[in-house]
């Protein structure tokens, strides 16, 4: 039963944010108040439970900008750390989507990929279209901007 809790989560995760408001400041009077309950509930059962592979939505501060790997595919890298205070790397491919250039310490994103467990948090990766379409496709925004 345990296993299905964190599939369901990221699902609702999901869906309540493709459907909430871009203007989600009307959501119960605080900005995605329930969305950012859900996606932190989401998270936290990922990482407890080690799960690897999902497609998650949500958001985070940057706290580290790292050197651009350049093994393979090119990606930006980054990482986040989500009101819950966990930790989340983001690899960007930058091969496939735009670079985000002005990002900065302390700049909020908002991301859509795949989570990948690991004991410092986690990876985001696949936060962009997938060209062969094997993937959901994924998004990055700042400043108003959505990379994909």
């Amino acid at each position: 039963m345990k296993k299905l809790l964190l599939p369901l989560a990221v699902l609702a995760a999901v869906y309540l944010w493709q459907h909430a408001s871009d203007d989600r400041s009307r959501v119960a009077g605080q900005p995605g108040r329930e969305v950012a309950a859900l996606q932190q509930e989401a998270f936290a059962a990922g990482f407890d439970d080690r799960h690897t592979g999902s497609q998650v939505t949500g958001d985070g501060v940057v706290i580290r900008i790292l050197a651009d790997d350049h093994d393979g595919s090119r990606h930006q890298r980054f990482i986040l750390r989500l009101a819950s205070g966990q930790t989340l790397l983001v690899a960007h491919n930058i091969d496939l989507a735009p670079r985000i250039e002005s990002l900065r310490e302390g700049d909020t994103v908002s991301f859509n990929g795949v989570y990948e467990w690991n004991d410092r948090g986690g990876l985001m990766h696949w936060t962009h279209h997938d060209p062969q379409g094997q993937h959901l496709p994924g998004w990055l925004r700042h400043n108003g901007r959505t990379y994909e």
